[in-house]
């Protein structure tokens, strides 16, 4: 691939992450990757998506997805996950497993392909969309299964937004209760300081933590589905972790070790931002409706069956070491 051959998909792909931006700075709660995502769905099935375009879309739903996860990991402090306490890591690992597992075990019951419940399982479980793209990239799940995907953590994590806040006395859950129950719960980290900061102060801070906690678990997952799932034909053995996946964790041990300037943090997760968002612009924009349509309703009950049992098992672990 040449720089000439990619320069179209990727201005377009640019285009399209500024458009994000721009929406996000006028309602900060819509996640600027929601609105790459869509924006892509919405031109390739409209205008369509122009052939010379391809193999810029290419590069940015692969390399620079991959890149965009491994600046993830420069938000992560191990430190700020020993502040949990080992009952507090506990509960982080236990709602992580609970709801991959769960999840995985519901889509069998209700009949969802492999790869969408995969996608769903990981999605709900981490860390939202960029969880979802991340094992999209790692497995053999299509852009429809992943678009599905993204719909559903969407759905539920704005709902969250708006009911947890009123559950909080209802479930006699303190101030900081309901931040660890919101940082274990709710998918993406833009919904999770939404849904927290209704209630303000400590709440924001122990769901932030918490949040980045099951954050730092993404790394060992794709590790794993990458081994779990690997293509057919590879052997067990000869099957490394993902490049990306070692530098999301070695951008962790950075963060955590002070090595990275303040100044260069954020230029840091403003380059994640726009990285991430050009990516799934490309995702987007490879994705027909009409094979989204057809999918049909099971995957819906499928992420409101992960919803309930992330709210559930985190609800019983902050209720057994935060209430």
């Amino acid at each position: 691939m040449s720089v000439r051959s990619a320069a179209p998909g990727l201005a377009l792909a640019g285009i399209a992450a500024a458009a994000g931006l721009a929406v996000h700075a006028l309602a900060p709660g819509v996640p600027v990757v929601l609105v790459a995502v869509a924006l892509g769905i919405l031109l390739a099935n409209t205008l369509g998506t122009p052939a010379s375009a391809d193999s810029g879309l290419a590069f940015a739903s692969g390399s620079l997805l991959r890149l965009g996860i491994v600046l993830l990991g420069f938000e992560l402090v191990f430190q700020e996950t020993l502040r949990l306490g080992a009952r507090g890591l506990a509960v982080v690992v236990a709602v992580v497993l609970a709801t991959y597992f769960g999840t995985l075990w519901a889509g069998r019951r209700l009949g969802v392909s492999n790869g969408l419940a995969l996608l769903v399982a990981t999605g709900f479980s981490i860390c939202g969309i960029s969880a979802i793209a991340a094992v999209r990239d790692v497995t053999d799940a299509d852009e429809e299964e992943a678009a599905y995907a993204i719909a559903l953590v969407t759905i539920c994590g704005t709902l969250a937004i708006v009911l947890l806040p009123a559950l909080q006395g209802v479930l006699g859950l303190d101030d900081r209760s309901y931040g660890a129950w919101v940082g274990a719960s709710v998918h993406d980290v833009g919904q999770v300081i939404a849904t927290s900061s209704a209630v303000g102060g400590v709440a924001v801070s122990t769901a932030i933590v918490v949040k980045l906690t099951r954050v730092l678990l993404l790394g060992p997952l794709l590790a794993w589905i990458a081994w779990s799932h690997r293509r057919p034909g590879v052997p067990r053995r000869q099957l490394a972790p993902p490049l990306f996946v070692l530098g999301f964790l070695g951008a962790a041990l950075l963060r955590s070790a002070s090595a990275v300037p303040d100044g260069l943090l954020d230029a840091i997760a403003d380059a994640k931002v726009a990285l991430l968002a050009i990516a799934l612009f490309a995702v987007g924009a490879r994705v027909e409706a009409r094979r989204l349509l057809a999918v049909g309703a099971r995957p819906l009950l499928l992420g409101f069956a992960s919803w309930a049992i992330v709210a559930a098992v985190a609800y019983a672990g902050v209720r057994a070491v935060w209430a």
